[in-house]
């Protein structure tokens, strides 16, 4: 569907839910509050779904939009959510439900009754920025959640999927009066004490290969319990090694639980890591993808090292 379809199927409905993913970041998180106000804009009953993961960084963009108990969705909308796998535990109740997936993931497995995707674009705020613009005004709040959208999913418009286009929304989200330095000051300038003990742990413990151009790190649960680190200190953990010199390939492994890691895989146009994740039942974009994998630690290093070589050779 294209932006004027998906903005007409909305507006057809009522009493609308939003759903975020798991481990939510700022472009879920954006994309669904700026959809939600938008949407009470023109008269609709709308709310978003609460996302028991999400960490203090997040939680004050959701919680007054929060459904209340008594409320029955008609009509259900995933922003920025490739599968019904990537949903909070407490949304799986819905997956089979759901009536539009708004999303950029080019590894979207279709799973809406109605879906609006554009792969190309940097970050699912971008989508719902054309969406917004179909059924009405776009606020200032709006446009503080645009950005947060947009400006996290393109690492502050330094990652490859930034385009002029992207560039070009956030001049106008700016022009309408989103607080942008302090947007930026928060998610792209600050760093917790026990961030800075993390990222020092793992630049000891990284492992660097083919002449440095590959680098693994691994946090585990002992790592963060060591320094009582919350979510909101592991905040884009993933982009960490992006800023070591020389590294064109960044492999963080983390630990979910004894034997299960969840791993996320940053590379330059030299290889892409949505392929990589595909082989080990994950996916994402060409640039930065994630999977899950079940194994020892070093068993999980090999495995993801050998998903690398085999993407690699395929690709020769």
């Amino acid at each position: 569907m294209n932006f004027n379809e998906t903005a007409l199927l909305i507006k057809a409905n009522d009493n609308i839910l939003i759903l975020t993913h798991a481990r939510p970041d700022g472009d879920t998180v954006g994309s669904a509050r700026a959809l939600c106000l938008s949407l009470r804009a023109i008269g609709k009953t709308s709310y978003v779904f609460p996302n028991e993961e999400a960490h203090e960084l997040f939680t004050p963009y959701m919680d007054d939009l929060l459904p209340p108990n008594s409320f029955t969705p008609n009509f259900i909308i995933a922003v920025d959510t490739a599968s019904t796998e990537l949903l909070t535990p407490s949304a799986q109740f819905m997956s089979a439900n759901i009536d539009l997936a708004i999303d950029h993931h080019g590894s979207n497995t279709s799973y809406a009754k109605n879906i609006c995707l554009a792969a190309h674009f940097g970050a699912c705020g971008e989508l719902i920025y054309f969406i917004i613009k179909e059924l009405g005004e776009i606020s200032k709040q709006m446009a503080e959640a645009l950005y947060i959208a947009i400006a996290t999913d393109t690492g502050c418009f330094s990652f490859s999927n930034t385009s002029p286009q992207t560039h070009q929304i956030a001049a106008i989200l700016i022009e309408i009066g989103c607080n942008f330095n302090h947007i930026n000051k928060v998610f792209f300038r600050t760093k917790s004490k026990i961030r800075l003990q993390i990222e020092s742990m793992l630049t000891n413990d990284m492992l660097s290969l083919d002449d440095g151009k590959l680098a693994i790190v691994a946090l585990t649960n002992e790592m963060i319990a060591s320094v009582n680190a919350g979510e909101s200190d592991l905040e884009n953990i993933a982009s960490f090694l992006e800023i070591v010199e020389g590294v064109e390939i960044a492999v963080t492994i983390r630990e979910i639980e004894t034997n299960r890691f969840k791993i996320s895989l940053r590379t330059n146009e030299t290889l892409n890591a949505s392929k990589v994740c595909e082989k080990l039942g994950g996916g994402g974009h060409p640039a930065a993808a994630g999977c899950k994998v079940s194994g020892t630690l070093p068993e999980v290093k090999d495995i993801i090292i050998k998903a690398i070589e085999d993407t690699r050779a395929e690709s020769n």
